[in-house]
C-alpha cells in the first residue's frame, strides 16, 4: 500500500513538468520575422569591431554568475531523508513481524 502511494504521488507530481517537446504544429519560418533595428545593427558593429581588437590568445569568457544552489540541495537531502525514513520502517516492521 505504501509503495502504491509513493508511485501515485510520484506520478501526480511528474504531471506538472513541463514537457521538452521541440516540434510544433506551424512550420518553421524562412523569414525574418521584422527587420532589425538601428540599435540592433549598431550593436552588432560595436560588438563586430571590438571581438577585432582581441587577439586568440587573450579569450574570454563572459561573466555570467553562478545560480543558487541552495534549494536542490535541501531538496535533496530531505527526499533522502524520506526515503532512508521509509527504508529504516520498512526494516523495523519485517523484523517486528507486522
Amino acid at each position: 500500500m505504501l509503495t502504491a502511494t509513493a508511485a501515485g504521488a510520484l506520478l501526480g507530481a511528474l504531471w506538472f513538468v513541463p514537457s521538452a517537446n521541440a516540434t510544433g504544429g506551424d512550420p518553421a519560418r524562412t523569414e525574418p520575422s521584422a527587420a532589425p533595428t538601428t540599435q540592433v545593427t549598431q550593436q552588432a558593429r560595436a560588438t563586430s569591431e571590438g571581438a577585432a581588437d582581441i587577439s586568440a590568445d587573450d579569450t574570454r569568457l563572459a561573466d555570467t554568475g553562478s545560480f543558487d544552489t541552495t534549494p536542490y540541495v535541501v531538496g535533496g537531502t530531505l527526499f533522502l531523508t524520506l526515503g532512508a525514513g521509509f527504508i529504516a520502517y520498512s526494516v523495523r516492521r519485517e523484523r517486528l513481524g507486522f
